[in-house]
């Protein structure tokens, strides 16, 4: 296909607080999602148009397929709650109950002409191109490519956000567990569960982030080191100050502290303040070693 450049957050967007009226239809029925949900397939819609751009397919394919994101769990309204956010593991039963929200979310868009667009990514998005998938278990041309970009996103999603139902996976390690869904394992197969050049662009997507993470954060310990070097200026007028028993030296050296600080800060609290912002530089710091690492790992990755 056309390679284009899609922003994302431009007017012809997806995004819920910029769409036209058309879209706005489609996206209504998220607000009717649990919390969890409803952030779930947001995320998955943004991972899903990132996916397209670096996959290089057409805007109008990457609209499309970025709605059938935003919508691919439409099913999960008729789902009971007391299935869809329990805390623990779910029962043999009630997974099986889980696993119809494919088929209701499916019925859902056919029997709207609006929606019926968009049924691909509610029925085949847990399908896998060896087969071991459901509804159906159908195989890799069976599925529509994009049921398997949303695929991708979604389990991505699911594994490394912090849902009420499991604890948190690093990055690294789903990205690795995706790897593993890409080789084959069933006999007489060249496919896994995802499709390889799908996870290879999930790679650029996810060291994109955290190139801009490391960025962001780089900036705001950069402001951090200038404000503890402005506190450490006020700290030695604040020693200089505990110091002298002379009342005049003293308020000299409170009021030269004090030209260092901020309005909302006192010379009593100089050193508080300081150990906050060494504290926090420390903090910040050991965050942006650890994503240097991450992005390390990401580059060596191969699937």
């Amino acid at each position: 296909m056309k390679t284009e450049n899609f922003d994302f957050y431009d007017s012809t967007n997806i995004k819920s607080y910029n769409l036209n009226e058309k879209f706005r239809y489609q996206l209504k029925m998220l607000d009717s999602l649990d919390s969890f949900t409803r952030r779930h397939s947001e995320n998955v819609a943004s991972i899903t148009c990132r996916l397209c751009e670096n996959l290089h397919l057409d805007k109008g394919f990457t609209i499309y397929c970025t709605t059938c994101a935003y919508i691919h769990d439409l099913g999960k309204l008729f789902i009971p709650p007391t299935i869809l956010q329990k805390t623990s593991a779910l029962t043999d039963e009630e997974y099986a109950i889980m696993k119809t929200h494919t088929t209701i979310g499916n019925n859902m868009c056919m029997k709207d002409l609006q929606l019926r667009p968009y049924a691909a990514g509610t029925l085949y998005h847990h399908e896998s191109l060896d087969g071991t998938g459901y509804p159906n278990g159908v195989t890799e041309k069976q599925i529509p490519y994009e049921a398997q970009i949303i695929r991708v996103a979604d389990e991505f999603e699911a594994i490394t956000a912090k849902r009420q139902y499991k604890t948190h996976v690093g990055i690294i390690e789903t990205l690795n567990i995706l790897i593993d869904h890409s080789k084959p394992t069933v006999p007489g197969l060249k496919v896994g569960k995802v499709d390889r050049k799908i996870v290879k662009a999930l790679f650029k997507v996810v060291l994109d982030d955290t190139e801009y993470e490391i960025s962001v954060r780089s900036d705001y310990l950069d402001f951090l080191q200038s404000e503890i070097k402005r506190l450490q200026e006020a700290y030695k007028y604040y020693e200089k100050m505990e110091k002298t028993s002379n009342p005049e030296k003293k308020e000299y050296f409170r009021q030269s502290a004090k030209y260092c600080l901020n309005s909302n800060e006192t010379v009593e609290k100089i050193p508080i303040i300081l150990e906050e912002l060494k504290l926090a530089y420390e903090t910040r710091k050991a965050h942006i070693d650890k994503l240097y690492s991450e992005a390390k790992q990401i580059k060596k990755l191969r699937v």
